[in-house]
């Protein structure tokens, strides 16, 4: 290709960046192609053929970035996990519908194009994408100088599933008695940075700091990918009959479970029960956050929250595995969420 522009480059943007970036993250990409994918990369659209076998698909589709904490990844100058938070903020949310993962694509905003550092970040993107079996059929690298800083980028993404219309997960099927089954979180995963970086100072120093609580530094604690639960779930799903599911992300649990209840239920949950991972308490401890702020904040430990009917539970939890755990039921009331 013999495209170039010597005063684009002038005015800050590199074309031929661009192209290196798209080489170097080929290898990467192609880990990533499914059955329905069509093409490859350099087209002005991602192709991807639905699947068969279904009678009525319906499509679900999911749209996040990864917040403010690539702010750690700038400050320890890693980039390669990145990604998988992206794609994580988008398929979990998505499965909460009942949806298999089909396809993915990625933006990148930078102020300048360091192609090897945006190989990087496709490389979380597409580690992501191979853990929750979906194609990374496309994407955008904008090189925008003067809008941010030369080291620093935003990452966004948008996912498509689909699922069999009279399977996608209805909320108005739970009752009083139904129990709550948690999966624990990797960590943090990709909320509630601002109050985090915040609570520690965060800079350069401070993110290399070592704590004997969490056993390593803080800024690889921070780092931890966020868990993708897509693959464990719908390995759930094939064989028992799941009511509801809530990603708990921003907000907590107090924005979030109450997203999968019907009018006049309300989740109890004993706090005693909640495996909860150091990190959580080293935040609160050091921020002097009330417990209520932090449980409206962060996933304290727990990712994703199901619903189903108690004769299930058993079965349920055998399928999960460890990452399982019984947290609480559904009762009468319209708080939404009861932590005792």
């Amino acid at each position: 290709m013999n495209s170039f522009s010597e005063s684009y480059k002038s005015a800050g943007v590199d074309v031929t960046a661009g192209y290196k970036a798209v080489e170097l993250m080929k290898s990467q990409v192609a880990k990533t192609l499914t059955a329905g994918a069509i093409g490859g990369l350099g087209g002005f659209g991602g192709l991807f053929e639905l699947p068969t076998g279904y009678k009525n698909p319906v499509l679900v589709s999911g749209t996040d970035g990864v917040g403010t904490k690539l702010k750690i990844a700038f400050l320890l100058d890693k980039h390669n996990t990145i990604g998988i938070d992206c794609v994580a903020m988008c398929v979990n949310d998505i499965i909460t519908s009942g949806a298999k993962p089909l396809y993915f694509l990625d933006y990148i905003a930078c102020g300048k194009n360091f192609p090897e550092k945006i190989a990087q970040i496709v490389e979380g993107v597409a580690e992501g994408c191979v853990q929750s079996g979906c194609a990374l059929i496309g994407g955008e690298t904008a090189e925008m100088p003067g809008f941010y800083p030369e080291n620093e980028y935003d990452l966004a993404g948008f996912a498509t599933g689909i699922v069999e219309k009279e399977k996608i997960l209805k909320s108005d099927t739970q009752k009083e008695g139904d129990v709550l089954i948690a999966l624990k979180s990797s960590g943090v995963h990709s909320n509630g940075f601002s109050l985090v970086r915040k609570v520690f100072s965060i800079n350069e120093e401070t993110i290399k700091r070592h704590y004997s609580e969490i056993n390593t530094t803080l800024g690889e604690c921070l780092l931890t990918p966020t868990k993708i639960y897509v693959k464990q779930i719908l390995s759930l799903l094939e064989q028992v009959e799941v009511k509801a599911i809530s990603h708990i992300t921003g907000g907590g649990f107090y924005e979030n479970i109450p997203r999968m209840l019907p009018k006049g239920l309300t989740a109890k949950i004993e706090k005693a029960i909640i495996k909860t991972p150091l990190i959580f308490n080293l935040i609160q401890q050091t921020g002097k956050i009330p417990e209520r702020d932090m449980f409206n904040t962060f996933n304290m430990g727990v990712g994703m929250v199901l619903s189903l009917d108690k004769t299930l539970v058993d079965n349920a939890l055998s399928i999960l595995g460890d990452d399982a755990y019984i947290l609480g039921e559904l009762v009468q009331g319209e708080e939404g969420v009861i932590l005792n």
